[in-house]
């Protein structure tokens, strides 16, 4: 099987492949040291390590990125969670209420806004219901 990652070397192929299913959309190769140790390390590496499911790396993932008030980087796993099928809606307004009395009312109020944009998006994008129950 060919894909337009065969010409690079096989970690960042690898690495590059698996940042398109955590995130769900098409990449691209791209140049520097940041992006290598993304590319390289991060997703052919760490996002490939046995031990966690997908979806558990979401979810830690996504707590420590309420709790870093990073919610630029919500806005790309949040939807890449829902849209991977690894949370449903119900799932992620439960962890707002999480959010909500763990990390303060005014970062799960933060971390809802970008829950139900995700939400919205996903049912506009799929108005036949999609993987987003809830």
């Amino acid at each position: 099987m060919s894909d337009k990652f065969d010409d690079l070397p096989e970690v960042r192929a690898r690495g590059l492949r698996r940042m398109e299913e955590v995130y769900g959309f098409d990449l691209a190769d791209g140049e520097g040291d940041f992006f290598r140790y993304t590319a390289d390390h991060l997703f052919a590496d760490i996002w490939n390590r046995p031990g966690l499911s997908d979806r558990d790396r979401r979810l830690f993932l996504i707590g420590l990125l309420v709790g870093q008030r990073a919610n630029d980087v919500l806005g790309i796993q949040v939807p890449a969670a829902l849209a991977n099928g690894e949370l449903d809606a119900e799932a992620l307004r439960e962890l707002v209420i999480l959010a909500c009395h763990y990390d303060g009312w005014p970062n799960g109020s933060r971390l809802n806004s970008v829950v139900e944009d995700a939400i919205a998006q996903a049912r506009r994008a799929d108005p036949d219901g999609g993987p987003t129950p809830g």
